[in-house]
């Protein structure tokens, strides 16, 4: 217990473009991306806090500055950031943050690709008693699900084997994978370059099993899931309706026919408004007499005029939909819609 609380400190990797998850990531950057109108990192930053965390460190790059204005007057934990003008990959990114790290003999280090709500204090645990150089969150999965994520083979006593980068299949030795989720000893520096584009999958776990350094992993059996793409994003904010994950502080409004978790006063809502499926309503959202919402999730600020039926659709912010859609993604798109 004692060396468990000695781990202080965390970083999160925030510097990824999302490509994947455009347009919605046009004009927000994937790390604030909210997830039933809770941003990704809030929950990360929340389940760090849960777990004895005091300190965060977070390296930015695209939209930077929409995250640092979101986090001025953060109140979940102190997070300090450390802005990249060029990439450094996943490695090169921690690299930079060495000084923070000074005085740290483990720490946390995790994407902000992935949602969870993982207890950090069984692995932690779990890394102090493998006296290993690195910890590596598993994630047992689907054997066809395999081949979107890097794959890892262990030991009979859970330590890494080997790695497979998004094989085959048919040809996968394992159905672990890498969550992106990871405690380091402070000695992992010593394997990652200055001022080099470094990647933990890619470059360091190969060059820490080449020099003989124990790799332990914890096989996660809670909720995870990696935030990679537009179906997984919708797909993450359903499984909040069907209690998978726990976001806490999230009241679901049950209806006739579906199902609403709402930051826009309900009350202020028309009540001709026809909630069907699971729906979200973002902060500051306007909705017009006669509209009808069918599994959609609206962003902060959206408008929706009268006699509109939306349908499998995600709005991104500030967006004003003049046409009924399905099965649409709309954002960043103005010019497109009548107003």
């Amino acid at each position: 217990m004692q060396e468990r609380n000695n781990v202080k400190k965390a970083m999160i990797l925030a510097a990824g473009v999302g490509s994947r998850l455009e347009p919605l990531t046009n004009t927000v950057p994937k790390p604030i991306v909210p997830v039933c109108n809770t941003a990704i990192l809030d929950i990360i930053l929340k389940n760090l806090k849960a777990c004895g965390i005091q300190s965060v460190i977070a390296n930015t790059y695209y939209l930077s500055q929409k995250i640092h204005e979101k986090y001025k007057t953060n109140s979940i934990l102190p997070l300090e950031f450390l802005n990249e003008e060029t990439l450094s990959g996943t490695a090169g990114g921690l690299k930079k943050c060495e000084p923070f790290f000074e005085f740290e003999n483990n720490f946390i280090v995790l994407s902000s690709d992935g949602l969870s709500d993982i207890d950090f204090r069984p692995v932690i645990d779990s890394h102090v008693k493998s006296q290993a150089i690195a910890t590596i969150v598993t994630k047992e999965i689907n054997k066809e699900d395999v081949n979107k994520y890097g794959v890892i083979v262990t030991d009979e006593d859970n330590f890494v084997k080997s790695f497979q980068e998004k094989p085959k299949n048919e040809e996968a030795l394992s159905n672990l994978i890498n969550t992106g989720i990871y405690i380091f000893n402070k000695r992992i520096f010593d394997f990652i370059p200055q001022n080099t584009f470094f990647d933990f999958a890619k470059n360091v776990f190969p060059l820490l099993l080449q020099n003989n350094e124990k790799i332990n992993t914890y096989n996660y059996k809670g909720y995870w899931t990696d935030i990679g793409t537009i179906d997984e994003y919708i797909k993450c904010n359903y499984d909040v309706f069907e209690n998978k994950i726990n976001l806490k502080n999230t009241n679901i409004i049950t209806f006739s026919d579906g199902r609403l978790i709402s930051a826009t006063d309900i009350n202020i809502l028309p009540k001709s408004l026809h909630i069907k499926g699971n729906c979200v309503i973002g902060k500051n959202c306007v909705i017009k007499e006669n509209v009808n919402l069918n599994n959609v999730i609206l962003w902060d600020n959206v408008t929706i005029k009268s006699d509109i039926t939306l349908e499998n659709v995600v709005v991104g912010e500030d967006f004003v939909v003049g046409y009924s859609f399905f099965n649409k993604v709309l954002a960043n798109e103005k010019e497109l819609v009548a107003l």
